[in-house]
Parts: C-alpha cells; structure tokens; sequence
C-alpha cells in the first residue's frame, strides 16, 4: 500500500471506503474537461473500474500507480495523480503521469507539491527510469505544474487531437532519472 505525504497533503492507494469521491471526481465536468477519453460518465461504468484499480493494486504485476489526494488538515479530497505503466525494461520502468483536481484547489500549488513527491517515489522506490505525460496547449495551468517539476518539453504536435468541437495542439513532456536527480 502505497502512502506518501508531503507538508500540507497525503498521497495514498484508494480504499474501498473511497468509491463515493472516486465516482466524485471521475465524473465532475469541470475538472474532467481535458481528459474527456477518461471521463466517467455513470454510477456503473465507474465502479467496474474502481473494482479494477484496487484488485491492480494487489497484482502482482501493478500496472496503475493513482493515488487519491487529499488535505492532511481536514481529509478532503483534492484529486487524484500518479502514473500507468507502459513498459518494465532492463533500465527501469517507463510510465505515462496523469493528475486531475477540482477547481476549488486550482491555483494552490497542492498538485505540484503531490507531483514532486510522486516522482521522488517514482524514482527512487518504484525503479522508474522514464515518465512521460502532456496536455492540450491552453491548459496552461496543467504545463505548469509539469514545469515547476523540472520536466523537460519534448514535443509539439499541432492540430494532434479532437477536443470540444475543434481540433487542438498537443503538448509532450518527459523526465529521465538522471535528469531528476539533477
């Protein structure tokens, strides 16, 4: 079971006591905007998943590191981060980040204060060697949280992707190992 923390958040493994903020957030319109493909979209659809989150948890070949975030002070939820594996190779594990917070908590620096300490586990407990991850170019905040971690713009792909009526350019990120421990 995974539990992190950091001075204002905890970072943990769901639980199952956490399907009602898991369905919550999954399926709030504001802070899904950008990740219409992950979306939730009912009660039903969004417990067959969770169902699958914790029994990956407990697989031996773990494939999706999301960790619930919330407030050390008061417990509320603030979203959800962490990372899907792609590929385990000789080096190290390359995985894909994600992070998704409600509007409320935008502009606070919590998901940047969780994406660092994610990636100190990443890195120096979970043997990744690669995470990659990107967002539509507008979403500025969301390029920010990525730069304010030290990760590195690898790509630009114009008119990449169909988001809310209108063809849209995508934004790709990386961080190495050896670059983090910069």
């Amino acid at each position: 079971m995974i539990k992190l923390e950091t001075e204002r958040l905890y970072l943990r493994d769901y639980e199952e006591a956490d399907f009602e903020a898991y369905y919550k957030l999954k399926t709030d319109e504001e802070t899904m905007y950008y990740m219409q493909d992950i979306k939730l979209v009912d009660r039903e659809s969004a417990r067959a998943e969770f169902e699958d989150v914790l029994a990956d948890m407990e697989s031996e070949h773990r494939k999706f590191y999301f960790l619930h975030v919330e407030l050390k002070d008061t417990h509320e939820q603030v979203g959800s981060i962490g990372y899907t594996l792609v590929d385990d190779t000789p080096v190290g594990k390359i995985v894909h980040l994600g992070y998704f917070t409600y509007p409320k908590f935008w502009g606070n620096g919590y998901i940047s204060e969780a994406l660092r300490k994610l990636l100190e586990f990443a890195f120096t407990e979970n043997n990744v060697y690669r995470v990659t991850t990107g967002c539509l170019k507008e979403n500025v905040r969301s390029e920010r949280v990525m730069q304010k971690n030290g990760m590195i713009k690898e790509a630009e792909h114009i008119d990449y992707e169909w988001h809310d009526g209108q063809m849209r350019t995508r934004l790709e990120y990386r961080l190495l190992k050896k670059e983090w421990n910069k």
